[in-house]
This record gives structure tokens, C-alpha cells and sequence, in this order.
């Protein structure tokens, strides 16, 4: 997929305020700070699009961005860590399993996993949480250029062998770098593909 436009659409809590269902939509998700922000600017190869912050929980809000106009990008607010209050993260928390769960062009859910460490509880928790509803996602490790590949395939393995233990077949996964651009193209033919298929 050649991206040939990326623009800001909105950013919202409210389910009701979101662009309308009538084209396909892909969510990125992951624990605060895993390098969410960057992998979208290498995606849609624009340098400022998601705003990148080295303060964890930066992103509040369900971001929309319209790539080629053809298909929506969605940047959702990290879990995990975040300097903010247990009743703000409660808040957050609510909106974004709304979203997950009611939002009817939602194809696919790409679940940021850092590949410098060992299965966090909180990844394997919300993996198994979209297991549950049936939605189907798709395990991305990022932050491939900060160690050898050897270490992040290990990471992989274990974190593979742990959802065993919930799943009978793990979801693929994609080892990217924000910063080689790797990975890059494969994320991007995976959502071609489901965009060939997608009806309204």
C-alpha cells in the first residue's frame, strides 16, 4: 500500500460524536509509552501526525485520521502506566471498551506490544479481553532496532507461549521499528487486504 495522504479527522470520548461507520477502521493500542505515536508516524510516513511524548499516557482521547481517504486510522489511549488519577483512568477505561465493543467498521485491533520485554500482565490481560468478545486483532511488537533480533524473537516466543494458555491459536504477529521503518509494509498490506474486502 503506497500511503498518499494522512490527515487528522478528530479526537473524542464520545462514541456518538465518532465520523460515521462507512468506511473500515483499524485501532492501535498498547501500554503507555510502548512507541505508539511513532509507529503511526512511520506508518503514514508523516513525521507529525501522532504526537509523540516521552511522558507515558500522553494520548487521552480516541484520535481518527483518514488515510488516503479510503480507511480510518485510529490511535486509542494506552493502558497501563499513566501519571493520572485511578477515577480518570477509570473513565478512559470505560470509553475505550465502548468503543471496542460497539463500533460496527472496526476490522481489526493492533495490540502494541514493546518486544524489549518479557510477557507484562496487562498485555496478556487485554489480549485475552479481545479474545473474549471476538474481536480480532493482531500482535504488534515494536522498538525492533533497540536490541538484537535474537532477544526480541525470545521476547515473542514467550509472550506466543503465555496467550497458549487462554487461546488455542495465537493471533499473527509483526516485529516493526518506528525508526527503520520495519515491519512498515507489512501492517500496511495486512490492512489492504481486509480493505478489498470490506462492505458497508
Amino acid at each position: 500500500m503506497i500511503i498518499k495522504s494522512a490527515e487528522f479527522v478528530c479526537s473524542n470520548t464520545r462514541i456518538d460524536k465518532l465520523p460515521p461507520p462507512t468506511i473500515p477502521e483499524y485501532a492501535f493500542i498498547g501500554r503507555s509509552n510502548v512507541g505508539k505515536s511513532s509507529l503511526i508516524n512511520a506508518l503514514t510516513q508523516h513525521k507529525g501526525l501522532a504526537k509523540t511524548s516521552q511522558t507515558p499516557g500522553k494520548t487521552q482521547l480516541i484520535n481518527h485520521f483518514l488515510v488516503n481517504k479510503e480507511w480510518f486510522l485510529v490511535d486509542l489511549p494506552g493502558y497501563g502506566y499513566a501519571k493520572t488519577s485511578k477515577t480518570n483512568r477509570s473513565e478512559w477505561e470505560k470509553f475505550i471498551k465502548k468503543y471496542l465493543f460497539n463500533r460496527e467498521n472496526l476490522q481489526c485491533v493492533f495490540v502494541l506490544i514493546d518486544s524489549r520485554l518479557t510477557p507484562q500482565k496487562n498485555d496478556l490481560d487485554f489480549c485475552c479481553l479481545l479474545g473474549e468478545k471476538g474481536i480480532p486483532f493482531i500482535l504488534i511488537f515494536t522498538k525492533a532496532d533497540k536490541q538484537s533480533k535474537i532477544k526480541s524473537e525470545h521476547n515473542i516466543e514467550l509472550f506466543r507461549k503465555a496467550l497458549l494458555t487462554w487461546f488455542e491459536e495465537v493471533p499473527p504477529h509483526i516485529l516493526t521499528s518506528s525508526e527503520t521503518r520495519n515491519g512498515c509494509d507489512e501492517v500496511l498490506g495486512l490492512i489492504d487486504e481486509v480493505n478489498q474486502r470490506f462492505t458497508v
